[in-house]
């Protein structure tokens, strides 16, 4: 399998010219097999390119940019991709190599190890979720059971005004039959021996 870099000798731009030698440099100090092909001066090789770097990868003008990289006939990224996969110590992957004994070049696509991760993270959101919603349903409760008790110490103690009402009510009854009945009785019997013998005499 040979990797096959599709440059632009004679650019005149400079961030094209920076890119060309990144990606160059970094594949010479791997010790990478590869392939210069130069867009500028080879009408065949720029058309060649153009036409299978897929559609999707393409910018919005239609017309891709050097460098662009190919494992023999198929397509590996453009510059951002390499850089990406430099970056995550992936290049081996993404140039569709197998790396050499004792390369710390990772073999999981960088989309899988993401996902993997994302995945983890859900499951920590769930699990903090989750005892949200139970610490939640605790307080519920124990508010509910002191709601529970305010109300029937509440009733408790419209029970009690009742009762002390009718002991009041009572007393304040036997008051006014001793005082109202019984005593002037006593006082009339004692001045008026004579009337009061003639009335008829309570039990």
């Amino acid at each position: 399998m040979v990797i096959k870099v599709f440059l632009a000798s004679s650019s005149g731009s400079t961030a094209i010219k920076k890119k060309q030698q990144d990606v160059v440099g970094f594949l010479e100090a791997l010790k990478v097999d590869y392939t210069q092909l130069d867009i500028a001066c080879n009408e065949e090789n720029r058309m060649w390119m153009r036409q299978n770097v897929p559609e999707d990868k393409k910018p919005s003008n239609g017309i891709p940019l050097p460098p662009q990289i190919f494992n023999e006939e198929s397509y590996c990224g453009d510059y951002d991709t390499f850089f990406d996969a430099k970056e995550d110590n992936s290049v081996y992957s993404f140039l569709g190599l197998p790396p050499p004994p004792g390369s710390k070049s990772k073999e999981v696509p960088e989309e899988e190890r993401n996902g993997d991760a994302h995945g983890e993270d859900e499951e920590e959101q769930a699990q903090g979720a989750e005892e949200e919603e139970h610490n939640e349903g605790e307080e519920e409760v124990a508010e509910g059971e002191t709601a529970g008790d305010e109300a029937t110490e509440g009733e408790t103690a419209g029970e009690e005004a009742p009762a002390e009402e009718e002991e009041e009510a009572v007393e304040e009854t036997e008051e006014v039959t001793e005082d109202t009945v019984i005593a002037p009785y006593l006082e009339s019997r004692a001045e008026y021996p004579h009337v009061v013998s003639a009335l008829p005499s309570f039990p």
